[in-house]
């Protein structure tokens, strides 16, 4: 029975050091007080925005943190804690769980890792201000159009000028 159970934490924390390896964006929240309708609006905002939103028990995200680098995890793993995993875009788990906290004061944003570096919470929040990828390239082809535009209004003008004349 002991075997047994040592088997199933094993394969718990290889399960997690693969998500913290594969993740480009975690959130660590401290979850205490949501009821369980705010839990599922959370979970739900979450999975839309494509992020993964799991409870782990500490000790075995404390192990798994530690096989993967991330010394610095395990001071933020203690009471209830909950993970909130992104996969493509290292910002959206902040952003999501900053807009729930903004209406929600339960919910507590606690530390956070992006580029596999260990983050405290306020700097997890100023990430979670950063758009998303997305944004991100529509503002920088935006800047390209501007000057563009206007030089295509310009030589439009130019044309129109000398056919008048």
């Amino acid at each position: 029975m002991e075997n047994k159970n040592r088997l199933v934490k094993e394969s718990k924390v290889a399960e997690i050091r693969e998500k913290l390896e594969k993740a480009q964006g975690v959130v660590l929240a401290n979850y205490q007080g949501l009821t369980v309708e705010e839990d599922t609006e959370l979970r739900k905002k979450l999975r839309e925005a494509g992020v993964e939103y799991k409870v782990y028990k500490n000790t075995l995200t404390t192990i798994a943190a530690r096989e993967v680098g991330l010394e610095g995890l395990s001071t933020y793993l203690e009471g209830p804690v909950s993970i909130a995993l992104s996969y493509d875009d290292a910002t959206v788990a902040a952003r999501v769980l900053n807009d729930f906290a903004k209406d929600h004061k339960k919910l507590e944003l606690m530390a956070g890792i992006v580029d596999k570096k260990v983050y405290d919470a306020d700097m997890i929040k100023a990430i979670a201000t950063i758009p998303s990828r997305e944004v991100l390239i529509a503002q920088l082809l935006g800047s390209f159009k501007a000057p563009l535009s206007k030089l295509a209004y310009l030589l439009n003008a130019v044309a129109e000028k000398k056919e008048n004349a």
